[in-house]
């Protein structure tokens, strides 16, 4: 069992760190100090309270990231209630089913879900609020008055405002059902991932010991809040120990991106590989790919000076304070993690998934082994499903206090998804060295069954494919029994000048052809086809490869 509860923690940072800055939504809409954070929780206790509101009931949150969001989430598991995680990027119609689905009593929409939503669709909620002023969208008159009464009720039971004597969160409810998490996996199938409130002080706990940072440390949250990835390691795990989050309330654009990190200045940044990829292939591969840079890359004394100011430039770009640069959700491009390693750059490659609430496995960057996602954490156990672990791929299964208690309302899910000894199957196939070292070689239903009954993984294919000229991003397919390379092509003016004289469909081919030297002979592509568009992606930035045949 984890040590420690996340809301102890909680508590604590609020005791040494009262009158600090907690969180802001970036654009200064939202704001709170610690005392002001435990101050806005006890009134939504008041109002919960108010409106018959009970421990155990589900609270869900549907909208952007902001400080409100936040808020609402520190609330609802201080109350003992349950959050409903909803990514705002459902169709509304999406939005009506899993509100069902869960039975969720109130529902806190953002602006942009407010706007699609048709509240008197959810027939089952007692109330649709506004999470930006906390406002009812949608209610019965008997819940309206109740909640209009709420300020009264406070007034009467904090008539000096709260104080630090008064934050007294629950702390012993380690197996009860904290978040449902609705995530909408590459599957196209979501479901409610039932996670406990020792599943996320698992997570908390271990970052806390390898994971330091103190009270002023700053954070931009803008991974999707809604998803677990953001949700614990750009908030929970650092408003409970003290850091101060900003909320990044827009699209996270490169231009945004930058702009934000030059304001906040974040100690860490997590993020997926396709935001780095780009920073690195736009800012950093052009200039090291002239013959010259290469031979400096590589030459004694010379490669230190020019590794040195690539770093130096990166350090720039992340906003200047950054002490750890820690990459998750799916597989980083081959060349640009070369880059990172040559530079010796603060980063690591991290593995997790919903359902462990999400972290699996993790490493220090100074002990990170290229290639690798870590080693499995303390908190939840790994083993490979493999004949040999070592040197034959196998499922990877984990076992731990970061592993979910199952799919909710979902029996037959769950009962597939853990083995008869209670490993829990995570879909993916992988190695692991005698050092601990996990390698993830692509997911079990990805894989593709050769000729002669060889295993070829898409994804190791696209990884050499993603690192050639003009393509941005890849997915290989199989048809009629042969490999077929989708590509979404760099069209911009970098890429018109990289291209030159050749058509697309001339240079797609020389690196079909470059890219086939370096495949097994049972695993060629066939062909090359380009698309119009990115390819469709969840909220973790995975292609959702289903859409695509």
């Amino acid at each position: 069992m984890a040590t420690k509860h996340y809301l102890s923690y909680l508590q604590e940072t609020m005791h040494s760190n009262w009158d600090g800055l907690a969180m802001t939504d970036l654009d200064g809409e939202h704001r709170y100090t610690y005392a002001q954070l435990a101050e806005a929780i006890a009134k939504l206790h008041t109002t919960w309270r108010t409106c018959g509101i009970k421990e155990g009931d589900k609270i869900a949150l549907c909208g952007r990231n902001c400080a409100n969001w936040g808020l609402l989430f520190l609330a609802v598991e201080s109350y003992k209630a349950v959050v409903v995680s909803i990514l705002p990027d459902f169709t509304a119609e999406g939005i009506y089913s899993l509100v069902d689905h869960s039975e969720a009593v109130l529902l806190y929409v953002g602006p942009n879900v407010k706007k699609k939503i048709d509240a008197t669709q959810m027939k089952g909620l007692k109330a649709t609020i506004f999470m930006d002023d906390m406002t009812i969208v949608e209610a019965d008159d008997s819940f309206r008055k109740k909640f209009e009464s709420a300020d009264a009720a406070f007034a009467k039971e904090y008539p000096d405002g709260v104080k630090l004597t008064d934050v007294n969160y629950p702390i012993d409810n380690y197996d009860d059902l904290a978040v449902i998490n609705y995530t909408s996996g590459s599957t196209g199938n979501p479901k409610g991932v039932m996670l406990t409130h020792l599943n996320l002080s698992g997570n908390v706990e271990f970052a806390h010991t390898r994971i330091p940072h103190k009270p002023g440390d700053t954070v931009l949250s803008m991974l999707p809040i809604a998803h677990m990835f953001g949700l614990m390691f750009e908030f929970l795990y650092q408003i409970c120990e003290g850091a101060s989050v900003y909320f990044l309330t827009q699209a996270p654009t490169p231009t945004v991106l930058m702009k934000a990190f030059a304001q906040v200045k974040p100690f860490m940044i997590l993020t997926v590989p396709l935001v780095v990829e780009k920073i690195i292939k736009k800012g950093v591969l052009p200039k090291i790919s002239s013959p010259a840079a290469k031979i400096m890359w590589k030459t004694p004394f010379l490669k230190n000076v020019i590794r040195g100011k690539v770093k130096e430039g990166l350090d720039k770009t992340f906003g200047g304070q950054l002490r750890y640069l820690i990459i998750g959700g799916a597989a980083l491009n081959g060349e640009v993690e070369q880059v990172l390693h040559d530079i010796k750059y603060q980063y690591c490659v991290g593995y997790g998934m919903t359902e462990c609430g999400p972290l699996i496995s993790y490493e220090d960057w100074f002990r990170y082994a290229f290639h690798s996602c870590g080693k499995e954490l303390p908190q939840c156990h790994v083993r490979i499903d493999s004949e040999d672990p070592t040197s034959k791929d196998g499922e990877i299964q984990v076992k731990g206090i970061n592993v979910m208690k199952g799919y909710y309302k979902n029996e037959e899910a769950t009962k597939a998804v853990f083995t008869e000894d209670g490993w829990m199957r995570t879909g993916d196939l992988g190695v692991l060295d005698k050092e601990g070292n996990i390698y993830i070689h692509g997911r079990s239903k990805n894989m593709i069954l050769g000729p002669s009954g060889q295993n070829i993984y898409p994804e190791e294919i696209e990884d050499k494919l993603n690192s050639m000229p003009c393509v941005v991003e890849s997915i290989v397919v199989e048809r009629e029994g042969k490999l077929v390379a989708l590509v979404f092509p760099d069209t911009s003016a970098e890429g018109k000048k990289i291209l030159g004289s050749k058509s697309l469909t001339q240079l797609m081919e020389e690196n079909r052809v470059a890219v086939n030297k370096d495949l097994p002979n049972y695993s060629p592509i066939s062909a090359v086809e380009l698309v119009a568009s990115e390819f469709e992606k969840t909220p973790k930035r995975s292609i959702k490869r289903y859409l695509y045949k």
